[in-house]
């Protein structure tokens, strides 16, 4: 069976619908269908993270990651607000428990005044009146960051796509793609579509998906597990709203960290060790096929190789709770293994070149007819909306001149 429609939107992620939903309010006669491979939206990265609400503040000036993270956020905030989806601007400090990180922080601060973000340095007797329990010399406090449930938000954006006509496609896998003069015919586990333009979100697969559309993005999708813990009901006073350390600048995660969560409760971590599955949420989960690959791609062996120390670094931590506490303890002294039980992990899709460099910002690489969001890690939840508008930036010429994107 074959259907037709003019943008086909792969991956059911929050970018994905946010993406279709921004397409559908710009061009409400065009004919979308967003395919998902799981039987419900926002199951990977969207339904994985700790639901931070980012301020932008780490990012290079300019990049796309500050920009849609900026703008991304003021629209999330709008689209919560309309459609009564709760969210918390609850702020967050990032401290610094050593004089060698003073220099850090002040560079981050920098940044964050270059991106418009309000933030503020504060000293070690502010630091304690905003987290009585924190540890540091030094801190920035962000107080615009916040909190939301973003798989709350995918269910909203999937309903007023319903709403709006959008055929929304669950327990459907891309199993090929192929153009066909001025059109794309997708193959899928439920059939055929062909469409005019196709819009990859596939998140953990988008350098797959990318493949099949014969685009190559010079990079590869290498899964990272973070493993969370959640502090205990009698532990959650130890942390009021979200407190993150300064980020080693040598190393391309920002650490274990505290996250107060809009459902209640506190998360701690992630750490961040290779998964050994793109959906390898548990130690136990191995998919060979997927571990093969990334371990006989070039670039994460050149990785593995630069940052070997750290890599094992988390490992170790991964495999034993008092090194995991005591890197949150550097934060937050008062804790104890017997304060936190294990949490959900997530995996982070994060691409990585052919010569061993992680992407560090979003990466969107597009043909006449396909656009493949080849790098959309964190702040993408934040920056999805934007991250969508800015698609649908790239696909309005080619829909308004085409004759043929009408009801």
């Amino acid at each position: 069976m074959s259907r037709t429609v003019d943008v086909l939107v792969v991956g059911g992620g929050i970018v994905g619908l946010a993406t279709a939903y921004r397409l559908l309010a710009r061009f409400p006669k065009v004919q979308i269908a967003l395919v998902e491979k799981e039987a419900e939206f926002g199951q990977h990265q969207t339904g994985h993270n700790s639901g931070v609400l980012h301020s932008g503040i780490y990012y290079q000036p300019g990049s796309l990651k500050a920009l849609n993270c900026r703008a991304g956020k003021k629209a999330m905030e709008a689209f919560c607000a309309e459609h009564a989806i709760p969210f918390d601007i609850c702020g967050k400090v990032i401290v610094a428990t050593e004089k060698h990180e003073l220099p850090l922080l002040d560079k981050i601060f920098q940044r964050g005044l270059d991106n418009g973000v309000l933030c503020e340095k504060i000293d070690s007797s502010r630091l304690r009146e905003l987290e009585p329990h924190a540890a540091g010399i030094a801190a920035i406090h962000v107080p615009e960051t916040g909190i939301v449930d973003y798989v709350q938000v995918c269910h909203k954006l999937a309903s007023l796509l319903g709403a709006g006509g959008t055929a929304l496609e669950r327990g459907t896998r891309v199993i090929g793609m192929r153009q066909q003069g001025q059109q794309v015919i997708v193959s899928t586990s439920q059939g055929e579509f062909v469409t005019r333009w196709v819009v990859n979100c596939a998140g953990l697969y988008s350098d797959r998906v990318a493949r099949q559309s014969g685009q190559d993005a010079g990079a590869k999708i290498i899964p990272f597990r973070g493993e969370y813990f959640e502090l205990k009901p009698e532990a959650e006073h130890l942390c009021r709203s979200l407190i993150y350390p300064v980020p080693d600048p040598n190393f391309p995660f920002l650490g274990v960290h505290f996250t107060r969560m809009i459902q209640g409760g506190v998360e701690c971590g992630p750490n961040a060790v290779l998964a050994l599955a793109r959906e390898g949420y548990r130690k136990t989960d191995i998919h060979w096929g997927d571990l093969w690959e990334s371990l006989t791609y070039p670039g994460f062996l050149k990785l593995a190789a630069r940052y070997w120390r750290m890599g094992a670094g988390e490992i170790w931590r991964s495999l034993n709770k008092g090194a995991f506490v005591r890197a949150l303890q550097r934060l937050v002294p008062e804790i104890r293994s017997e304060h936190l039980v294990a949490a959900p992990a997530g995996v982070r899709a994060q691409a990585v070149t052919r010569n061993g460099q992680m992407v560090d910002d979003f990466l969107i690489c597009e043909t006449e007819r396909v656009i493949n969001i080849c790098n959309a890690p964190s702040p993408a939840a934040t920056s999805s909306l934007n991250i969508g508008e800015s698609v649908v930036d790239r696909l309005a010429p080619r829909i308004m001149d085409s004759a043929s994107v009408t009801r």
